[in-house]
């Protein structure tokens, strides 16, 4: 019997045309949120982990992500949400990081350890955060935190102080 089913390597391609609906420059795929595509007999089973559990935008990425297989073809459909492990900014592509920049979001700095008390005071005394966030819009590292809630919950406001340019930080998770 011939398995006419698409690949899982297929399905994880048009996945990557699935736009976040927060962010529509990033694929669910380059945001890391898309964990596992498998077919359980003829049930292709999507798992997803959402940036954070109460991400505002779920419902719509899985009713996306439903919407476009079932434009490729797909009849017998089950998404799933994983909650662990939770999701982390590491799992950003290395695209989607440029993506993310190319669109005015700082994307997130990977994790170097949390810096020692004397130095986030510095930072702090400074008007300056411990994070070195550089500007997506001029490149430079002048920036400052303008508050930790930004245009979504999973970004911070941030303001660079060379070209006096506000943007969004994609925070780390």
């Amino acid at each position: 019997m011939l398995d006419t089913r698409p690949q899982t390597d297929e399905i994880w391609r048009w996945l990557a045309e699935v736009e976040d609906p927060e962010i529509p420059v990033i694929s669910v795929v380059d945001l890391g949120i898309v964990r596992q595509v498998d077919w359980q007999g003829d049930t292709l089973v999507v798992a997803v982990t959402p940036t954070y559990s109460g991400c505002p935008a779920v419902s719509v990425i899985n009713f996306e992500i439903e919407k476009h297989l079932r434009a490729k073809g797909i009849e017998d459909l089950r998404i799933e949400r994983r909650l662990s492990p939770p999701w982390t900014t590491e799992w950003l592509s290395d695209a989607g990081r440029e993506k993310l920049k190319a669109y005015g979001i700082a994307p997130p700095i990977p994790d170097t350890g949390t810096p020692d008390r004397k130095a986030q005071r510095a930072a702090r005394l400074a008007g300056r955060s411990a994070l070195d966030v550089e500007c997506p819009r001029c490149g430079s590292r002048e920036t400052e935190r303008v508050s930790q809630f930004g245009s979504t919950p999973c970004k911070a406001s941030w303001r660079c102080r060379d070209c006096l340019e506000p943007f969004d930080y994609f925070k780390c998770i």
